[in-house]
């Protein structure tokens, strides 16, 4: 049975990973035969947002203690991920990938992702292992794959021009649909950067994972 590495970068769509995107991803693997585990890197948030009012609380939290809340608790910390242990990867999005995993949030086309995620993926990207990026999740992949990998994060101008200042091509996508790379194994779907609902969110990522399950078949 093959197994996947999802990687989330905290519980919540504004400070972490998106928590639609992330059980969609897991019950889509369920159910096309896949098994998965679950990371996060071991790091305090940038900040905590109360997701009923909006605004920022003065608090910290640890982006792989609210990911276990996902999880489950059946978590581990990045550092223990080991690619060759999995036939593939996902990435859920969420604001947590642009603040947690990555300064994109607020650096744009100047942004770096953190050294563990960026190790990581590019292990995967050189086992030739696909790699799954829902939602914000693309505007890593310039940092991570070679220049001019397809991407996408869906139709936004301004997102897509720091995406592709970072060094993806990117690629106008509708919600239900997917842009695939197949020579660098990379696929993505704008899930909630276009989604108006969880119907909507899933088609996306249900296409994306089916995709993945014909690339590790």
């Amino acid at each position: 049975m093959k197994q996947v590495a999802i990687i989330f970068s905290g519980c919540g769509v504004f400070d972490g990973a998106e928590i639609h995107e992330s059980v969609l991803t897991m019950l889509h693997l369920e159910r096309h035969g896949i098994t998965y585990k679950c990371f996060a890197p071991n790091i305090e948030q940038h900040h905590v947002i109360n997701h009923l009012t909006g605004e920022e609380q003065n608090e910290t939290r640890n982006v792989l203690t609210e990911a276990a809340r996902i999880a489950r608790g059946d978590i581990k910390d990045l550092t223990q991920l080991n690619p060759e242990d999995f036939s593939a990867l996902v990435i859920p999005g969420g604001f947590g990938v642009a603040k947690n995993l990555s300064d994109f949030a607020f650096k744009g086309a100047e942004s770096q992702v953190i050294e563990t995620l960026k190790d990581t993926c590019q292990q995967f990207n050189q086992q030739q292992k696909p790699i799954v990026y829902l939602c914000i999740a693309p505007a890593l992949i310039g940092h991570i794959h070679q220049q001019g990998t397809l991407a996408t994060i869906g139709t936004d101008p301004d997102t897509a021009a720091a995406v592709t200042a970072i060094g993806a091509e990117h690629v106008n996508c509708e919600v239900t649909d997917i842009v695939v790379d197949e020579q660098q194994l990379v696929i993505s779907t704008p899930a909630y950067m276009l989604a108006t609902n969880i119907s909507e969110a899933s088609a996306g990522i249900e296409k994306a994972i089916a995709r993945l399950a014909k690339f590790i078949n």
